[in-house]
């Protein structure tokens, strides 16, 4: 046919690739189970395991009923910097940069907290960061380097107001994206009915270890904590143990 410039041109009625493929897919009806590709190649992930697929779906539904649930109560969603002059906010090993116009060296965010309180200081009131951290340590199936936070911060309020706002913004986002406040696996599940129980770190830890656990010698602390299966560091002793739960 002829174009509207008057360029003849080859009209397509059908047509069908013909290719070999390098790189197969995964068999439809075998999956993609091996853990370690699954994560290194997520986007074959994706294509084999619709439940992935599913639960990326779910992720992005959550992260928007946050944002919706602070919205709605006055919160200011802003963005502080990635990069910084000093690694604060938390106790963390940092990745480290060189910014040549400057001549100095930065650092990627451990934290965004000391400047959300710097907008605190500067009048905004309830203000909020969903976004990404950077930490330069391990790195597991569990544990990545570079992760999605979030920080909440309202002046006037205290450990009452916020822990009322988290548990409402929790029940929230459950109802809304899952239609349930019942979470969870089979084997553990997870009832987020309001309201919450309250306890203090030293009761839980005395829940599971015993109600002596703080007047137990070192040695006979150390061989309880070993067979519950737990992994101690060489340092461990029970005065870090007390130190931890006041602080």
């Amino acid at each position: 046919f002829t174009t509207g410039t008057g360029e003849k041109t080859i009209m397509v009625e059908k047509w069908s690739m013909l290719s070999k493929a390098l790189l197969p897919l995964p068999a439809k009806w075998h999956v993609l189970k091996d853990t370690e590709q699954r994560y290194r190649q997520r986007y074959l992930d994706l294509i084999a395991n619709p439940e992935v697929r599913e639960l990326f779906n779910k992720r992005t539904q959550l992260v928007r009923e946050i944002r919706n649930y602070l919205f709605d109560r006055g919160f200011l969603e802003v963005e502080t910097p990635m990069m910084q002059a000093i690694a604060g906010g938390a106790a963390a090993k940092p990745f480290v940069t060189h910014y040549h116009a400057l001549g100095s060296d930065m650092y990627l965010r451990i934290a965004p907290e000391l400047y959300l309180k710097r907008l605190l200081v500067g009048g905004f009131d309830k203000v909020f960061e969903l976004n990404r951290n950077f930490r330069n340590e391990g790195l597991s199936r569990t544990h990545n380097p570079e992760f999605t936070m979030l920080e909440i911060y309202e002046a006037y309020s205290d450990l009452r107001g916020m822990r009322a706002l988290i548990e409402g913004m929790i029940t929230h986002v459950s109802q809304a994206v899952f239609g349930t406040l019942k979470v969870g696996t089979p084997t553990m599940p997870i009832d987020l009915t309001p309201p919450w129980r309250e306890a203090t770190y030293r009761d839980l830890i005395k829940e599971k270890m015993g109600a002596d656990w703080f007047d137990l010698p070192l040695a006979e602390a150390r061989a309880k904590a070993e067979a519950a299966g737990l992994s101690l560091a060489p340092e461990w002793d029970m005065l870090m143990v007390t130190h931890e739960v006041y602080e």
